[in-house]
């Protein structure tokens, strides 16, 4: 991913994680509203934010994933994230991850930016499918996933965790030509 593809939307500006964002990391990866439903490593330090924003974009440089820091348009701080990462050994599949601090919740932020990530994977990336795994108790998460016509596999299971559901978007026929 070089250069890094920045996405803008009406309202935002997806971009590449900074040093200079590590407070808004630091909340985001050890608040306890933001993670209620995420079983994660936690950065609740300077230090551990600054070697989660280095390990980050190092995984980018690799193309292991790929890190965009939500931000609105024409402002410069960061107020979620949302990635693909964890794909397939062929690159046709991914996972997307996401999360927003809550007073910018319920606004249609993250709809908005998972419309632009899902285009940018299977438009760009050329991904068959694209998985989202969620806690069985995140309504909201939930919401967002049927909302962009994510499908609950009621046949899989997260190994790592068995309170999550996995749900899955296969590329729009549209997209297949």
């Amino acid at each position: 991913m070089n250069p890094f593809p920045i996405i803008k939307t009406e309202r935002l500006v997806l971009k590449k994680l900074k040093e200079s964002d590590w407070e808004t990391v630091l909340y985001l990866r050890s608040d306890e509203i933001v993670n209620q439903f995420v079983k994660r490593k936690k950065a609740d330090t300077q230090k551990k934010a600054l070697e989660f924003i280095l390990n980050t974009n190092l995984k980018i440089s690799n193309n292991e994933l790929i890190y965009w820091c939500i931000t609105p348009k024409n402002e410069t701080r960061m107020i979620g994230s949302i990635c693909l990462w964890n794909f397939s050994e062929d690159r046709k599949v991914a996972e997307i991850g996401y999360d927003l601090d809550p007073k910018y919740q319920r606004k249609g932020i993250m709809n908005e930016s998972m419309i632009a990530v899902l285009n940018f994977g299977f438009g760009k990336l050329n991904l068959e499918k694209i998985e989202a795994f969620t806690q069985n108790q995140n309504k909201s998460s939930i919401s967002l996933l049927i909302n962009n016509q994510f499908q609950l596999n009621k046949e899989r299971f997260d190994k790592d965790n068995e309170d999550n559901r996995i749900f899955e978007l296969y590329r729009p026929a549209a997209n297949n030509g």
